[in-house]
């Protein structure tokens, strides 16, 4: 068994309050377990939520993010707080999804990273956003993101 290190883990087990904006959520990590193999981890939440900057009307999305870890891997409690702080965050699709992404880059330094955003219709037309970090390391199975194009997403 490998011993792995982690960093102050405050959120884990404890009853924490949700942030009320993404820039005071903390994303707590762990070290990687795993680290002489190149993996995939995938996150989904299909009931993301953020209120439009100019109608102050609530949002939904589906996001997925797949990344390739290299030192550190994301604590996923604190990954869920982070996401229920966008629930009273004013921002538009394209902000929201590069958002959640360069903040985990930020944090984690992953290999690769990439996040899709598959947001409902607003004024009738789905908007889907999509970023990338870094190159997918050779040889690592990515498995498509397994959202259909809107046709009332599900």
């Amino acid at each position: 068994m490998t011993d792995v290190r982690y960093e102050k883990l405050e959120q884990l087990g404890s009853m924490g309050a949700a942030p009320q904006r993404p820039e005071d959520a903390v994303l707590e990590r762990v070290e990687n377990p795993a680290r002489d193999s190149d993996y995939l981890i995938r996150f989904v939440c299909p009931e993301f939520t953020s209120i439009c900057p100019v109608t102050g009307q609530p949002d939904f999305a589906h996001i997925v993010i797949d990344y390739a870890p290299a030192q550190w891997i994301v604590e996923s409690k604190s990954l869920k707080l982070f996401f229920q702080s966008f629930r009273n965050h004013g921002a538009f699709h394209e902000a929201c999804t590069t958002m959640i992404g360069k903040r985990l880059v930020d944090e984690l330094s992953p290999k690769w990273l990439r996040i899709g955003g598959y947001w409902y219709p607003r004024g009738g037309i789905p908007i889907d956003v999509f970023a990338q970090w870094g190159e997918a390391p050779k040889g690592l199975w990515v498995p498509d993101q397994g959202v259909a194009p809107y046709r009332g997403r599900g």
